[in-house]
């Protein structure tokens, strides 16, 4: 058996995995923002102790930051102020006995992804692209994960756009930057509010440059959408495909790639049982 654990800046993830399937699984509200590091390690071994039994052969964490993906050591994480440079692989095997992997969680929600595709439609080549506070990207090839040299293959959100970045256009951050959020606008759409379902058009527009970005880069056989803002993908996903057809020229590639959507609360726990 595995504990996966997915570490994000409102919660932590807890879960008992065993043969790709979840056991069981809790959260808590995660670190406080000034805490020390040796606080929220504290934190971190005294949660793991509910979970871990005897059984337990690993441990897999994701984390929100670059990850020495050997070593075990993460760099300055996202909305944890005091890890900067944690040697976590290393100070949990001191502690549990048992080998330790850490992953950036974008790949660990793509390993995540994956194991939720049925084994008679496992995906060669598959691309994850979770879309919340920012935008995060994952890539697992023949059901291995490819992380890059240094943890950070696939991340299309950092591109160019407009006058500033692809995430800030695929992610949150679009709503809020029209002073709303997924949420009230998701509501609004599910009402027929002709706004919102114009928001979410023009959202389209901005995810199906993404896809174009991704196919370029990738010509993956599958791409995933997870995250938050994926949940509306009805209201969205017309104005995307419109895009694709309209912009990238490889009408073939278009034809046989398969979007699904994934959004399932597993699957970041899952996922980082796996790397």
């Amino acid at each position: 058996m595995t504990i996966g654990i997915d570490i994000g800046g409102t919660n932590l993830s807890f879960g008992q995995v065993q043969d790709g399937r979840l056991k069981t699984m809790f959260s808590v509200p995660s670190f406080a923002s000034d805490a020390t590091q040796e606080q929220t390690m504290e934190y971190l071994v005294s949660n793991i102790r509910r979970i871990f039994t005897k059984d337990t052969e690993k441990i897999g964490i994701g984390v929100p930051s670059v990850v020495d993906v050997k070593k075990g050591i993460v760099y300055d994480t996202q909305n944890i102020p005091s890890w900067k440079e944690v040697h976590l692989k290393e100070y949990l095997e001191d502690v549990f006995k048992v080998p330790v992997a850490i992953n950036n969680d974008a790949n660990c929600y793509a390993m995540g992804v994956y194991a939720k595709y049925p084994a008679e439609d496992k995906p060669e080549s598959l691309v994850v692209v979770t879309l919340g506070t920012g935008v995060g990207t994952g890539i697992v090839i023949d059901g291995k994960l490819y992380s890059g040299a240094n943890c950070g293959a696939g991340e299309v959100g950092c591109l160019p756009y407009r006058d500033s970045i692809l995430e800030d256009y695929c992610s949150k951050k679009f709503f809020t930057g029209l002073g709303t959020d997924g949420k009230t606008i998701s509501a609004k759409a599910k009402e027929g509010d002709p706004d919102a379902l114009l928001v979410y058009d023009e959202f389209g527009k901005h995810m199906g440059f993404l896809i174009c970005s991704v196919l370029y880069a990738y010509d993956p056989s599958h791409i995933a959408l997870g995250g938050g803002v994926a949940n509306g993908y009805k209201y969205f996903c017309q104005s995307m495909e419109a895009f694709v057809k309209e912009h990238f020229p490889y009408t073939k590639t278009i034809e046989k790639l398969k979007v699904n959507i994934y959004t399932d609360n597993d699957i970041p726990v899952i996922g980082a049982s796996l790397i």
